[in-house]
C-alpha cells in the first residue's frame, strides 16, 4: 500500500483483490466511470438499482462474502424500490421491509449510517438480528446516500465474517457511497424527467382528442365551439363515460384510428 500521507487522508475504494499487505484499490475516477456506464446502460431506475447492488458487492466485496442491497424511496408516500446483489441479500432485506423496520430503513429514514460489528451481540432489531445470524451473517454496515428533494436511499452491506467491516473498509465504503450517490441522483432525475414527459404527452393527447371531437360536433350540428363542448360534456354525463374516452371514441369512429397529438413524433 502507498506510504503517501495523502492516501491515508483520502481512503481509496476497495476492489475484489486481497493482497498480503492490504487490499488493492480502485481509483474513485474509475469507479465514477463504471457507475456512469451503468447509468447509460440501465436508464430505468429499477434496473439501475439492481446493477448498482451487484456492482457494489463486487467492488466492496472481500473473498466473496459481502452482499449488498440498495433501497430507494423517491417520495414519502411511494413504495420502496429495491436492488439486491443476490438472492441472499434480497431475502435478508425483505425481512426488514416486511416489518417496516431495520438497520437499512433506519439509515434511509434518519440519514445516518448504522454499523453493527457483531449481529449476535446487537440489541437493536432483535428479531431481524436473529434471522440474519441464522443465515450466516456476522456484521452489517448501512450507509445513507445523498439524493435530492424528498428522495431517500441507502446501501445495505452484509458480511459473513464480522472482522470484514473494520475501519479501513468503512472508510472505503463511505468513499464509494459518495460516487454511488451521484450516479443514483442522476438516475432519479432521468426517471423524473421521463415521468414528466409522459404526463405531458398524456395531457396533450387528451386535449387533441377533445378538440377534434368538438370540431366534429361543430361541423355536424352547425354550432359554436362552446355549444359543441357542452354537448360533449352532457353526453359524457348521461353515458357515465369520461369526456376524453367519449371524444377518442368519436374520432376513432370517424377515421378508424386513434388521433395523435400534433407534437407526437411517432
Amino acid at each position: 500500500m502507498s506510504d503517501d500521507p495523502r492516501a491515508a487522508a483520502e481512503p481509496s475504494i476497495r476492489s475484489l483483490s486481497v493482497v498480503d499487505d492490504g487490499v488493492d484499490t480502485v481509483p474513485p475516477a474509475e469507479v465514477a466511470a463504471r457507475l456512469q456506464d451503468l447509468l447509460i446502460d440501465h436508464p430505468d431506475v429499477q434496473a439501475f438499482l439492481q446493477e448498482l447492488a451487484e456492482f457494489t458487492a463486487r467492488t466492496l466485496g472481500v473473498d466473496g462474502d459481502t452482499y449488498c442491497g440498495v433501497t430507494l424511496q423517491r417520495s414519502s408516500n411511494e413504495q420502496l424500490t429495491v436492488g439486491s446483489s443476490d438472492d441472499k441479500a434480497r431475502a435478508m432485506d425483505e425481512v426488514q421491509y416486511d416489518h417496516d423496520d431495520g438497520p437499512c430503513l433506519h439509515a434511509l429514514r434518519v440519514h445516518d449510517e448504522v454499523f453493527i460489528a457483531d449481529v449476535r451481540s446487537e440489541d437493536r432489531w432483535p428479531d431481524f438480528m436473529e434471522h440474519i445470524a441464522r443465515a450466516g451473517v456476522g456484521a452489517m454496515f448501512c450507509l445513507p446516500l445523498d439524493l435530492e428533494g424528498s428522495a431517500r436511499a441507502a446501501l445495505n452491506l452484509y458480511a459473513e465474517d464480522a472482522s470484514v467491516f473494520g475501519e479501513p473498509y468503512r472508510r472505503a465504503a463511505r468513499a464509494f457511497s459518495v460516487q454511488a450517490s451521484q450516479a443514483l441522483k442522476l438516475a432519479v432525475r432521468v426517471a423524473q424527467h421521463a415521468a414528466t414527459a409522459e404526463d405531458l404527452h398524456s395531457v396533450l393527447q387528451t386535449r387533441t382528442e377533445i378538440d377534434l371531437a368538438v370540431g366534429i360536433i361543430m361541423g355536424q350540428d352547425g354550432c359554436s365551439q362552446k355549444e359543441a363542448f357542452d354537448k360533449l360534456r352532457r353526453a359524457s354525463n348521461s353515458r357515465n363515460v369520461k369526456v376524453r374516452v367519449l371524444a377518442a371514441g368519436m374520432v376513432a369512429g370517424l377515421n378508424g384510428s386513434v388521433p395523435r397529438a400534433h407534437f407526437d413524433p411517432s
